[in-house]
């Protein structure tokens, strides 16, 4: 290992962490001195404060499924395929608490559309917004027929454009979206400044219906529902190896679980099982959380309408208004994600060891939102999204015995893709899947990324010294 320290990869390597380290200290130092702050925890789990993670797997249990993560795509799935199939036996293993991974420490978004669409037709561009709205009106079905208590809005998102291009081709596609039956609506600069003020915005969409959403409350409140449909729920149960067959093992620290099929739920964590480590690789996004502010300071800000906008940036920066009045804020630049070598899954340290990352994060806000220093900081925290290389989700089941089922690679469009992906997987399980063939998550081929440390340098050739990067 002490030669390896001298490779000049490494040296290289070295080299980049300074330029970056080095990009960050010139960000201007706006990040206010604020609240004490609670290290990691994002403002979603922290509105579930009574919640306490199940107890783990112990011992040789036989199941019909067993899913694997407990987030959004392994508590749709188990919903959705428990209700179809009651008399089976349906596992939910999660390595920590559920919500845990990016279900619950994203940008609170819902939203329509799918990334990484290579089919622009106008039948496409209507059934894939379909079945997005469709999803949201799922989504908001099971929380008012179980009473869930999730705090939530749908009083419609934005994508505000700050080049004027840009703008005018967002409006040309709002007509045309609108010929076809999607109601989407463009807002000048001086309508969306009655409704939004934002400083540099020439112009945004409105997609209504879409909204925020606290992912946390969630999944957290399906945990009752799922034991009553016959689910069970371990936490803190991490998988550590699965060997494949017409019965699949998964080997726990204090169990084992033998399924007739097994459902891969773990987005940017699923390499560390040993699968689709070509197709996508975990990038960490950092966020940050006002404390409530009172309506009358939201007015004087000019945010008296809308859940969330989004930009029109490269690096797109994202924001969404809680019900409560708290503003959550993440991207903006390249200094708002990260990639570890290797495909590390957690980002150490955070957030202390992503100030620099917030202080720029801030100053995009700022340019903004002129009062953003004025603004009280709650919490910060970094979640883990999974990215594929062209941007497209992957939905689908694959294994010599066709029983291994997964739905990965949501590109930062999880929060409506992954509730949907339950729906999905059940209906390939049970043969009743025709209504999702030909849709671009559906059973994929996808361009494989590089190994080590070729993706690694790509990475930070393409997205630092460029200052370039594909939407993510």
């Amino acid at each position: 290992m002490s030669d390896f320290k001298k490779t000049p990869l490494v040296t290289f390597m070295n080299g980049m962490a300074n330029l970056t380290a080095h990009a960050w200290d010139i960000a201007p130092n706006l990040f206010p001195e604020t609240l004490e702050i609670d290290d990691n925890r994002s403002v979603w789990a922290a509105e579930t404060p009574d919640y306490r993670p199940g107890a783990p797997l112990e011992g040789v249990i036989e199941a019909d499924l067993a899913i694997i993560g407990g987030g959004f795509t392994g508590t749709s799935t188990a919903y959705h395929f428990s209700r179809r199939f009651p008399e089976k036996r349906v596992l939910l293993l999660e390595a920590r608490a559920l919500a845990n991974g990016a279900s619950g420490r994203n940008g609170g978004m819902i939203l329509n559309w799918v990334n990484g669409v290579t089919d622009p037709s106008p039948e496409m561009t209507a059934r894939i917004y379909r079945m997005t709205s469709a999803g949201i009106a799922m989504i908001r079905e099971i929380i008012a027929r179980h009473r869930l208590q999730v705090s939530a809005r749908f009083d419609g998102a934005l994508t505000v454009y700050t080049d004027r291009a840009r703008a005018e081709k967002a409006h040309a596609e709002v007509e045309a979206h609108n010929a076809i039956g999607i109601p989407t609506v463009y807002l000048n600069g001086d309508q969306l400044s009655e409704r939004l003020r934002l400083r540099g915005a020439l112009g945004a969409v409105l997609d209504p219906g879409t909204g925020q959403i606290n992912g946390a409350q969630l999944v957290r409140a399906l945990r009752p529902v799922l034991v009553e449909q016959g689910v069970e729920i371990y936490e803190n149960t991490p998988v550590e190896r699965i060997e494949e067959g017409a019965r699949v093992i998964l080997r726990t620290p204090r169990g084992e679980v033998r399924a007739k099929a097994i459902v891969l739920a773990t987005n940017g964590y699923t390499s560390k099982l040993g699968y689709f480590r070509d197709a996508l690789f975990p990038l960490h996004s950092h966020v940050f959380a006002t404390a409530p502010l009172p309506p009358e300071q939201l007015r004087s800000l000019g945010w008296t309408e809308f859940a969330a906008f989004s930009d029109d940036l490269d690096r797109i920066s994202y924001c969404s208004l809680t019900s409560n009045g708290q503003i959550i804020f993440g991207g903006g630049s390249n200094q708002s994600y990260a990639y570890l070598f290797n495909n590390r899954t957690a980002f150490p340290g955070a957030p202390d060891s992503a100030a620099r990352s917030y202080t720029r994060i801030y100053a995009t806000l700022a340019n903004y939102v002129p009062e953003a220093p004025s603004l009280p900081i709650a919490q910060r925290w970094t979640g883990t999204l999974g990215i594929t290389l062209d941007r497209n989700t992957l939905m689908g089941v694959r294994g010599e015995h066709r029983n291994v089922y997964y739905a990965i690679g949501y590109n930062g469009h999880g929060v409506t893709l992954a509730n949907i992906a339950g729906q999905v997987l059940t209906d390939i399980y049970s043969g009743d899947d025709t209504h999702w063939r030909g849709l671009p998550f559906y059973q994929p081929t996808y361009k494989r990324i590089p190994p080590e440390p070729f993706r690694w340098i790509g990475y930070q050739m393409f997205t630092r010294l460029t200052g370039k990067s594909p939407r993510a």
